[in-house]
């Protein structure tokens, strides 16, 4: 499953870091998103970045500046913290939720952000759901086997949702562990 439909860019709330050579107020200065995806600017007041990659925000602050006045400025926009563009990781983790996705995110690290697998996890079935170009897909992953190195850590995007599985047996097996010390009877006789 590939996400060559999958696109970075700047969303509402995300923040980012913006770089004008030669100008100390637009030094490496922060800035968050609005609600709408735009920013203020000391020079040249608010510009929308709602939906365009990092690129094309230097370019949309570039062309606000030189409405400011400023002559040929060289912009660069970095993303520092896409709030905007997250993954959802769910079932037999230990903290089921939204993560922000960063840079190389990998199903690894996003099973990794949400405090890794239970106990019951079922690391031969974990689902990534995700939406390309308006159709639905599903790959089915082997946590066991990326950890042994049998092929490569899927890439995540935002928006992907991850889905732990659940092992009933590991469950039936640890619920037989807890009743154990009241029974006289050897395990075996009870699975028979």
């Amino acid at each position: 499953m590939d996400g060559s439909g999958y696109r970075s860019v700047i969303g509402p709330f995300d923040k980012l870091v913006i770089d004008v050579l030669g100008f100390t107020e637009l030094n490496n200065r922060r800035f968050q998103a609005d609600a709408t995806g735009s920013i203020v600017l000391p020079i040249g007041g608010q510009v929308s970045l709602l939906g365009l990659t990092t690129g094309q925000a230097a370019a949309a602050v570039e062309n606000k500046l030189r409405q400011g006045f400023v002559r040929n400025p060289q912009v660069s926009v970095n993303l520092e913290e896409a709030v905007s563009q997250f993954v959802t990781v769910d079932g037999q983790v230990r903290e089921p939720g939204n993560y922000p996705v960063v840079a190389d995110m990998t199903l690894m690290r996003a099973v990794a952000a949400a405090r890794g697998a239970t106990e019951f996890a079922k690391l031969d079935d974990v689902v990534i759901f995700r939406t390309v170009r308006g159709q639905r897909m599903v790959a089915l992953y082997q946590l066991s086997g990326i950890r042994r190195g049998l092929y490569a850590d899927p890439q995540v995007y935002p928006q992907d949702v991850v889905v732990v599985g659940d092992s009933p047996g590991r469950r039936l097996f640890s619920q037989i562990l807890q009743i154990t010390p009241a029974l006289t009877a050897p395990i075996i006789t009870l699975l028979r």
